[in-house]
């Protein structure tokens, strides 16, 4: 007998920002140590560990990240970025970017 399972995958989009040093080194809300080189992600109530595939809407540079911290504290704002995930979507000088994040 076959069994089909649903799955509910999540899939955002809106305004990201990043943060780095004065965060590098210290411990996220998960546990770990954030490295703000590292493609990590910060989400209000995505799970820790949730993978997430990232598409800068402004030039469609894409990466797969990792939540592991709680936030933005932002108002308006889906996701907050470590620097190397904004490096990696091209957007650290302007510092906030429309992004669409689709669970994997």
């Amino acid at each position: 007998m076959l069994t089909w399972f649903l799955c509910c995958l999540v899939c955002l989009s809106g305004i990201a920002s990043w943060y780095g040093k004065p965060f590098h080194g210290r411990k996220t809300a998960s546990g770990s140590v954030y490295n703000m080189h590292k493609l990590v992600v910060a989400h209000r109530w995505l799970p820790f560990g949730t993978k997430l595939r990232l598409r800068n809407l402004r030039n469609t540079k894409e990466c797969i990240v990792t939540v592991v911290d709680r936030g933005p504290f932002k108002e308006g704002r889906i996701l907050d970025v470590s620097l190397g995930t904004a490096k990696a979507l091209g957007f650290v000088k302007e510092g906030l970017t429309e992004i669409r994040a689709d669970e994997i």
